[in-house]
């Protein structure tokens, strides 16, 4: 059975919340890429509209944008994801996964970008489980 954490952060308040993902909910999030717009419903967010901005597989591979498939590949990097530099034209093979959702991906990171009727804080709160 897949299993997603999704990650959503909401750009008017600038805070992240978790939420995970089960069942025909995360199903139907396989094979959606980076940047598509899903409604929020799959992560228990109904009248939400929330955008792929990116994710990790279960090794802890990031998601890139500009690798099709949900494929896992090693590129020549310069910068970016992963990898800084503080020489000028230093390279580096760095393994990534393609900008499609697949069962190997964990985690999921979007953001909103079409509020619903109740306030996100709200929603997530309900959700929580008391601490004992």
């Amino acid at each position: 059975m897949v299993e997603f954490r999704a990650v959503i952060s909401d750009v008017k308040t600038g805070k992240s919340y978790q939420a995970n993902v089960t069942g025909h909910h995360a199903n139907s999030l396989i094979g959606k890429k980076i940047g598509d717009v899903v409604d929020g419903i799959f992560v228990g967010l109904p009248g939400y509209k929330l955008m792929i901005t990116g994710g990790s597989d279960k090794d802890g591979f990031p998601m890139r944008k500009d690798l099709p498939g949900p494929r896992r590949k090693k590129l020549l990097v310069t910068s970016g994801h992963g990898f800084r530099t503080t020489e000028v034209g230093l390279r580096k093979k760095k393994s990534f996964r393609g900008n499609a959702i697949a069962p190997d991906t964990v985690q999921l990171n979007m953001k909103v970008t079409a509020h619903g009727a109740k306030p996100l804080e709200d929603i997530m709160k309900k959700e929580e489980a008391p601490k004992q």
